[in-house]
Formats: structure tokens, sequence, C-alpha cells
């Protein structure tokens, strides 16, 4: 059984391998000024972007879920977009993934919003499983254009 709980100030040593190894995932590396000012967020009670930790019955970090509340000009209430979402590689398949993304659904819906949505990569097949057992899968394509 798992717990899952907001982001504490004290809960950094416990976020920041999870964001790591998240990070590692994608292949991605980020300045340590991005991750420092991330948590900076995370905690900001002015700030729309929200975190939260899934603890195993030892009280160990083993998953983290990140989302945030933007305007849409498709809706009145703000939408939310599930920005990041972890799960340590020995607890996947039991179901931590979904209970992550039902966390932030019910804070999107005590809080308004219309929608949850999520992006992941195309070559992510395992968390594609989940994520179409769960939501629809809309069809859009995901464009960047860097800029300097």
């Amino acid at each position: 059984m798992t717990d899952i709980r907001a982001l504490t100030a004290e809960d950094h040593a416990r976020w920041l391998p999870l964001w790591q190894a998240y990070l590692t995932f994608y292949e991605a590396e980020l300045p340590d000024e991005v991750t420092a000012t991330t948590w900076q967020r995370l905690l900001d009670p002015a700030e729309p972007v929200h975190g939260a930790l899934a603890f195993d019955a030892a009280g160990q970090a083993v998953g983290l879920v990140h989302w945030l509340f933007h305007r849409s000009t498709w809706s009145v209430g703000n939408v939310c977009y599930l920005n990041d979402l972890y799960v340590d590689a020995s607890q996947r398949g039991q179901g931590l993934g979904r209970r992550l993304i039902d966390h932030v659904a019910a804070d999107a819906a005590a809080k308004g919003s219309p929608k949850v949505y999520w992006l992941t990569h195309e070559t992510n097949q395992t968390a594609q499983r989940l994520y179409n057992s769960l939501a629809e899968r809309t069809g859009f394509i995901q464009y960047r254009k860097k800029l300097d």
C-alpha cells in the first residue's frame, strides 16, 4: 500500500533522486538552476504548480507527480496539465501510476478544472497502455520551436 501526499519543504532529499531518475529516463539534462527553481515553485502557494510524492509501506518515496493549472481559450475554468509523472522501476505495474493520475484528477476536479491532460514520448509504450485505459488519446502532435 502506498500513501500519496503533497510535497513539503522537508521532502527535498526524497524528491530529488526521483526527479533525477525521471530526467534520466527521458535522457534529459537540466541545469541545476532549473531544478532548484522547479523545487521552489512546487513549494510556493502563489505558484500554479503542484507536486506530490508516493510512499511505499516502508516510508520510501517511490513516485512523483507534478501538475499545473493554466487558462485556456477553450474553457472558462483553468485546465490542469499533468507535467511530470514518475514511478520507481521497482514499483511499476502495481497501479501506482494510475493512483498518481487519480490524485491529480481529484485535485483538478476539486478546483473546477474541466480536464486533465498530459503528454508522453511516442516510445513509452508501457505508459501508453496505462494512459489508453484512463483517458482519450486526442491525436494531436506536439511541435516545439526553440527560442534563443
